[in-house]
C-alpha cells in the first residue's frame, strides 16, 4: 500500500472523529453561553467526552475481537461509522433549548462510538505505517482531526447561526458517511485479517470463549516496561495546560461581543488554516528535529500561545489581535500533539498497538477533561485574562516531567 493510499484511509477517518467532538467542544460551549448558562456548568458539560478518556478499559476487546471476512479494524470501524451516523440524524430533531439535556446524552453516546472507532484506527495507523511514514503520519492524523474539529466547531456554528439546529446535525450525519467510503473500499493486510479469524474462531465456541483473543495484560505491561509510568506522566500533563485554558476560549469571545458567526469565522477561517499547517510542519520537523528536541520545543510554544489569549482582556480586542493569538495557538498546538502522537506510537508495539496506543490516548484526554471541567470554576473566581496567563503557567511546568524522561531514557520498545 503506498503512502499516499495510507494518509488518505487515515486521514479521512480523524476527520469523522473530530467532526462531533468539534461541536461538542468549541460550539456547544457557545450555544450554551449565549441561552444564559454559566461558566461552571459549560466547564462541567467537558465530562461528556469521558468515554475518551476512559476507552482503554475496552481497547484490548477491539484488538483481539474481530470478523476475519472484513477484517480486525474494519469490523470495528464500520459498524461504528453507521451508528453515529443514525445517532446524529436522530439528534437533529432534538430541541437544543428545551432538551438540552438530551442533546448532551446524545453527544456522550456520539463520543462513546468515536472513541471505539479511534482505538480501531489507531491500531491500524500503528500497523501500516512504517517508523519513517509515522512523523508525516501523525502530522496528518493532527490535521485531520483538527479539520473535522473545525468543521463540527466553527462551520458548523455559522450553519446553526443561519439555518437552525437540524441542518447542523443532517450536514454532520452525511460528511461521517462520506468519510466511511475509503474505509469501505480498503482491504486489510493478511496479518491483521489473520488475527481477526483467531479472534472469530474462539467466538464460534461460545460467547465464554470469545473473551480469550482479548489480552487484558497489554494494559498492565505497559507500565510495567522500563520507562512506562514515567511516560504516561508526560503524555497526561503535555496537553492539560492547554486544555485548561482553551475551553474558556468561545466564552471569552462572547462575552467580547461577537456574534455566533464571527466567533464561527474567527476560529473556523483561522484555526483550519493555522491548525492544519501548524500539524503538517510539525509532523515534518519531528524527523528533522527529533522526537525529544520536537516535544520540547512545540511544548513551549503551545504554552506560550495559550497564554497569549489573555491579550484580548488587557488589551483592546481588535479583530487583528484576535486572529493573531487564535492562528498563534491552533498552530502551536498542532505542531505539540504531531510530536507527541509520533512518540506514542513509536512507543506503542504492532501486536498491542491499540489497546497501547489508546491507553497512553486515555491519559491524555483524561487530564484534558479535567482540566476542562475545572477550567469554568477558574476563569468565574480569576477572571479571563488571570485564567488563561495560569493555563500558559501549567502549559510550561508540565514539560518538566519531558525533560526528567529525556534525562532518563525512553520506554523499551519491547519489539
Amino acid at each position: 500500500m503506498k503512502t499516499a493510499e495510507k494518509l488518505a484511509l487515515l486521514g479521512t477517518l480523524y476527520v469523522a472523529q473530530g467532526l462531533p467532538y468539534g461541536f461538542f467542544e468549541q460550539a456547544l460551549p457557545v450555544i450554551m453561553r449565549e441561552q444564559g448558562v454559566s461558566l461552571k456548568d459549560i466547564g462541567l458539560a467537558s465530562l461528556v467526552a469521558l468515554p475518551w478518556a476512559l476507552k482503554f478499559l475496552w481497547s484490548p476487546l477491539v484488538d483481539g475481537l474481530g470478523w476475519a471476512r472484513v477484517g480486525l479494524r474494519r469490523s470495528w470501524i464500520l459498524p461504528l461509522q453507521a451508528l453515529s451516523v443514525v445517532s446524529l440524524l436522530a439528534l437533529s430533531g432534538v430541541d437544543p433549548v428545551a432538551g438540552l439535556t438530551v442533546v448532551l446524552a446524545g453527544v456522550f453516546f456520539v463520543n462513546l462510538l468515536s472513541a471505539t472507532q479511534d482505538i480501531a484506527t489507531d491500531g491500524l495507523a500503528v500497523t501500516i505505517l512504517t517508523p519513517r511514514e509515522r512523523g508525516l503520519g501523525n502530522g496528518l492524523q493532527v490535521a485531520g482531526y483538527r479539520v473535522g474539529m473545525i468543521i463540527g466547531g466553527s462551520l458548523l456554528l455559522v450553519v446553526y447561526h443561519r439555518y437552525g439546529w437540524p441542518l447542523v446535525f443532517v450536514s454532520m450525519a452525511a460528511i461521517m458517511a462520506l468519510t466511511s467510503v475509503p474505509i469501505a473500499l480498503h482491504r486489510e493486510a493478511p496479518a491483521a485479517a489473520d488475527e481477526g479469524s483467531r479472534a472469530a474462531t474462539r467466538g464460534e465456541r461460545g460467547a465464554g470463549a470469545l473473551l480469550q483473543g482479548v489480552d487484558w495484560r497489554a494494559l498492565i505491561d505497559f507500565t510495567r516496561r522500563p520507562g512506562g509510568a514515567l511516560w504516561l506522566v508526560v503524555v497526561a500533563g503535555y496537553k492539560l495546560g492547554v486544555h485548561f485554558g482553551t475551553a474558556m476560549l468561545g466564552p471569552l469571545l462572547s462575552d467580547l461581543g461577537l456574534s455566533i458567526e464571527q466567533i464561527g469565522l474567527l476560529k473556523g477561517a483561522a484555526g483550519f488554516v493555522a491548525g492544519l499547517a501548524g500539524a503538517l510542519i510539525g509532523g515534518a520537523l519531528v524527523n528533522a528535529l527529533g522526537r525529544r528536541r520536537a516535544l520540547i520545543s512545540f511544548g513551549v510554544l503551545q504554552a506560550l500561545a495559550v497564554a497569549a489569549f489573555a491579550l484580548p482582556v488587557l488589551l483592546p480586542p481588535t479583530s487583528a489581535l484576535l486572529y493573531a493569538v487564535v492562528i498563534a495557538e491552533h498552530f502551536a498546538s498542532g505542531m505539540a500533539t504531531a510530536a507527541l502522537f509520533t512518540m506514542m506510537m513509536d512507543i506503542s508495539r504492532p501486536e498491542a498497538a491499540g489497546a497501547e496506543y489508546t491507553l497512553q490516548a486515555s491519559a491524555v484526554v483524561l487530564t484534558s477533561i479535567a482540566a476542562a471541567a475545572l477550567s469554568g470554576f477558574s476563569a468565574q473566581a480569576l477572571g479571563y485574562a488571570a485564567h488563561f496567563l495560569l493555563a500558559g503557567g501549567l502549559a510550561l511546568l508540565a514539560l518538566l516531567p519531558v525533560l526528567i524522561f529525556m534525562s532518563r531514557g525512553s520506554v523499551d520498545p519491547a519489539r
